[in-house]
């Protein structure tokens, strides 16, 4: 069966390339520019979370890693924080994803990170 991957960043084309990637390397991926997928987490059951810590909307990436992780329901679902940001390891320690992407990021090293979570 394939790993379920639900996908939020803020800018559609790298979303487009993330999700011609994954779904290329096996995963079935839901791709989105909003939260509305993580609203319908316990319904989609994905193996791994990866979110833009800059996503439209009133939370952060980061906010949206941390209110999943706090929740029984969803704590065990993996969740990787993507962002440009400098201090992105520290940030994502702090909101307990369980890992990060860096962008800009070479494909073979998100691809080694989604498959090392999943």
């Amino acid at each position: 069966m394939k790993k379920k991957v639900v996908l939020v960043q803020d800018n559609e084309d790298i979303l487009d390339i993330m999700d011609q990637v994954l779904t290329e390397e096996g995963f079935d991926v839901i791709p989105s520019l909003t939260t509305e997928s993580i609203e319908k987490i316990e319904e989609i059951e994905p193996d791994i979370v990866i979110v833009d810590d800059h996503i439209k909307g009133n939370k952060k990436g980061s906010e949206v890693i941390e209110d999943l992780k706090s929740e029984p329901e969803t704590e065990d679902i993996s969740a990787v924080l993507t962002s440009t940001s400098h201090t992105l390891p520290k940030e994502a320690s702090d909101c307990k994803a369980d890992d990060y992407i860096r962008k800009p990021f070479d494909i073979d090293d998100m691809i080694e990170v989604v498959k090392k979570n999943s």
